[in-house]
């Protein structure tokens, strides 16, 4: 059995053969696999007139816990939105009625981005679908294979920067 990258790596022996293009199994997978997942994780949004960025800041406030809020700076850091992101994604999510921004209690100069009763009840209904959805995509590996993965990647983020605390 192959996929689409065993062609690709065949090729490039053919073609170039003095390169070693291995790097490129590692690579070319990750990166069809984040477009297969990404077309899966986007319709179960579609579902719940969602996409990735704005379940991704509802999922961040609620996971924060009571009073589920943060400022646009904590929502960056504890999200995967980046900062261009964060104040059209909040635009429209206040707009849609799911968060609302207040001036801060302690500094009236900075603003809190809160979840509110809606956007709480949508966030509850979304994240049993995605979790399901992020289920079937994994259902070929065992649970420790899925181990495996996951240990293998967190060791490629952070030998790249990606750290916390």
């Amino acid at each position: 059995m192959a996929d689409h990258v065993d062609r690709v790596l065949e090729q490039w022996a053919q073609e170039r053969p003095d390169l070693d293009a291995s790097p490129m199994a590692v690579i070319g997978r990750l990166n069809r696999v984040h477009q297969l997942i990404s077309t899966e994780l986007r319709r179960t949004f579609a579902a719940h007139d969602l996409d990735g960025a704005s379940f991704d800041v509802l999922a961040t406030l609620r996971r924060n816990g009571p009073p589920y809020r943060l400022t646009p700076a904590g929502l960056m850091r504890s999200s995967m939105v980046t900062s261009g992101a964060i104040t059209q994604r909040l635009d429209r999510l206040e707009a849609r009625g799911l968060v609302i921004r207040t001036r801060s209690d302690h500094d009236g100069r900075s603003v809190v981005v809160s979840l509110t009763d809606e956007g709480r009840a949508l966030i509850d209904r979304v994240l049993p679908d995605h979790i399901a959805t992020e289920e079937r995509v994994l259902a070929a590996l065992s649970p420790g294979e899925r181990e495996a993965l996951a240990g293998s990647l967190r060791t490629l983020l952070e030998s790249l920067g990606d750290r916390t605390g």
